[in-house]
């Protein structure tokens, strides 16, 4: 027996004598913690531990097509991918649990990374005829063979809902398309039908509202019970006019295809109650309110309807309690983190808006047409319960206007509602960026000189100036100036590639927590030891990137999944990279929006800041991976402004 065979025959019998620990070893570990007991035994009773000592090579690319599937057990393996031309040598570390090269044994080909001991390790070893056996016969270890990490988010999100749902005792599913929802088919009829036959076979249907097609089913307009009251009001007669002459033309539609939450966010957006479900131009269906929130029991129109009516602030306040509640009850019901930070970010807007109109209320018109701006998270549409105010004003000014002068009328307007807004719960912010300062309370004309001298002059000042204002919006008032700027924002960094080139360098400054030994960097000392900042130091690295290439691409999108998708569109982001800058980011938002519900239960403060010791397993395993997505992107950034 050679030396070789008597460490394999010493390994092999170091696990039959432990099976029991081992299965429970690999217990604590995905996908291994969902395989059933005979895949999980079938696959330790066919291990060998194998120790390799510090710096020694455990698979090379040199070595020939994969043999063995291996399980980290103890220590740390070091992996380094041999760069393609151009590109920069890619680090990485898998650490207990982890396990590799499962493309390479899929590709049935060699390993295109070097494995490293870093430290003393020992690997259990699966032979590559039983990693195909289980492969084929376990389905949990063929997805993950398959997927990869992305199979395991399965498994985070369902978690995520069971939390919620903890919590609520709800059950469904916001994903359920329309088809499902729809109870009966369209009440319709011809453009040309008497007003009073219209409503007489709504009255005798029991619907709040007709549908006006054409021959084809083509939805031409829809007539509601609220177009009926403003009829009354205007005091119509003739009862016998065509329904055309009254309906809302081209009204809202959805596919059957979009879900309930598509249709939730539509409502509470365009302030409607009925949405028309198309399918290839023709109709197929109505949704109402009831309809949805009936079977659904998600008060989101309800509750945006009550804060756009508050009849005042204490009343708004009142309100503002209930979007904790709703931010459970989505999670509950299988909403993605974009969808949550999506309804905080309305229901947001709603706040800010009524606030706007109150305060204008009690201290009257100031005769000026003035647009509210909001930056940055806010301006991306990515708020969490946890946010601050980063807001301006632009307005309208004539080269004969004195923009000082209307400056001033307009300030204890902005001041006042900055107040407001931090009674509400959005917290005053420390830089001080917000429309009540002079600085940022500025005719359309300023700020277009303002974002052109941040452009032309790349100081450290400015360079974090863009990181808030480049991702704007309007929430109130004219949008069109708001647009002029935009246009002109891009046009100025398309063709400044040196500034680009300071933002792809301030890009970098924020770098993922992750150790070049150990899996997290966490702060070491103070009130914050022990944690990472899941907003700075996790989701601003996608942030940086995506907004960034989006400027240089002149893509007008701001938030960061968005312009993700439209870079993949122009060509300048690989969809599979893509893929997987979506699946980290949402990962870390979904991270920090279950931190911030505990703290909240728990009546601590909100922070971003977490202890990665406290998640589990699971959790550890992907926000560490979430981080190296990180890293991939910034690399690529690097690359591309040869940084």
């Amino acid at each position: 027996m050679t030396r070789e065979q008597a460490f394999a025959e010493a390994g092999r019998t170091a696990v039959q004598q432990n099976i029991h620990g081992t299965m429970e070893f690999l217990r604590k570990y995905p996908p291994f913690a969902q395989m059933l007991d005979n895949h999980l035994s079938y696959l330790v009773e066919r291990c060998v531990l194998q120790f390799y000592c510090a710096g020694e090579t455990i698979l090379a690319p040199t070595d020939g097509p994969v043999q063995h599937f291996y399980i980290v057990k103890q220590g740390l393996v070091r992996g380094e991918r041999n760069p393609a031309d151009g590109e920069q040598q890619q680090t990485f570390e898998i650490s207990g649990g982890e396990c590799f090269p499962l493309a390479a044994l899929l590709g049935e080909r060699a390993t295109r990374t070097r494995h490293l001991a870093s430290e003393d390790t020992f690997c259990l070893q699966l032979p590559r005829e039983a990693f195909v056996r289980l492969f084929a016969e376990c389905t949990v270890f063929r997805d993950f063979a398959l997927r990869g990490v992305s199979s395991l988010l399965d498994h985070v999100n369902q978690q995520a809902q069971r939390d919620a749902v903890a919590h609520l005792g709800a059950s469904y599913s916001l994903d359920t398309p329309l088809a499902e929802l729809m109870a009966r088919r369209p009440v319709t009829c011809a453009s040309d039908t008497p007003l009073q036959a219209a409503v007489k076979t709504m009255h005798e249907q029991h619907v709040g509202s007709m549908l006006i097609t054409d021959d084809a089913q083509r939805p031409l307009g829809i007539f509601t019970l609220r177009d009926l009251r403003r009829v009354v009001a205007d005091g119509l007669a003739d009862f016998q006019q065509p329904i055309s002459q009254w309906m809302t033309p081209e009204p809202f539609a959805l596919p059957s295809s979009a879900s309930a939450f598509d249709a939730a966010m539509a409502m509470t957006e365009r302030h409607i109650a009925h949405i028309a479900v198309v399918d290839q131009q023709r109709l197929v269906g109505v949704l109402s309110e009831r309809d949805l929130f009936s079977l659904q029991r998600v008060d989101l129109v309800h509750l945006a309807r009550a804060i756009r009516h508050a009849a005042s602030f204490s009343a708004l306040q009142g309100l503002r309690g209930d979007i904790q509640r709703l931010v459970d009850s989505m999670l509950a019901h299988g909403a993605s983190s974009v969808q949550v930070t999506h309804l905080i970010t309305l229901l947001n807007d709603h706040s800010v808006a009524r606030v706007i109109e109150l305060v204008i209320a009690e201290l009257g018109d100031p005769g000026i047409a003035f647009t509210w701006l909001v930056f940055g998270s806010e301006g991306r549409c990515e708020q969490t319960l946890h946010t601050d105010q980063d807001n301006g004003i632009l307005f309208s000014c004539d080269a004969t206007d004195d923009s000082e002068a209307l400056r001033q009328r307009l300030l204890p307007i902005a001041q006042r509602i900055n107040q407001e807004l931090d009674h509400l719960g959005f917290t005053l912010c420390k830089g001080n960026i917000m429309a009540g300062n002079p600085e940022l309370c500025l005719s359309e004309h300023e700020w277009q000189q303002r974002f052109a001298r941040m452009i032309g002059s790349a100081t450290p000042e400015n360079l974090l100036g863009s990181s808030i204002y480049f991702d704007l919006r309007s929430v109130y008032g004219p949008t069109i100036g708001v647009e002029r700027l935009q246009q002109i924002l891009l046009s100025h960094i398309q063709s400044n590639t040196l500034f680009q080139r300071m933002l792809a360098e301030n890009a970098l400054r924020q770098r993922p927590p992750l150790g070049l030994f150990r899996d997290f960097v966490v702060a070491k000392s103070g009130a914050e030891k022990h944690t990472l900042d899941l907003k700075v130091q996790g989701l601003t690295p996608f942030v940086d990137a995506a907004r960034l290439l989006a400027l240089a691409n002149q893509i007008a999108v701001s938030s960061t999944l968005a312009r993700f998708a439209a870079l993949v569109e122009r060509g300048v982001v690989d969809s599979k990279d893509a893929d997987a800058f979506e699946e980290a980011y949402n990962f870390i938002q979904l991270t920090r929006l279950q931190l911030h519900q505990r703290q909240s239960r728990e009546g601590r403060p909100l922070s971003n800041r977490i202890d990665p010791d406290a998640l589990n397993p699971l959790d550890r395993r992907i926000l560490r991976e979430s981080f190296r997505q990180a890293q991939r992107l910034q690399a690529s950034l690097a690359l591309r402004y040869k940084l």
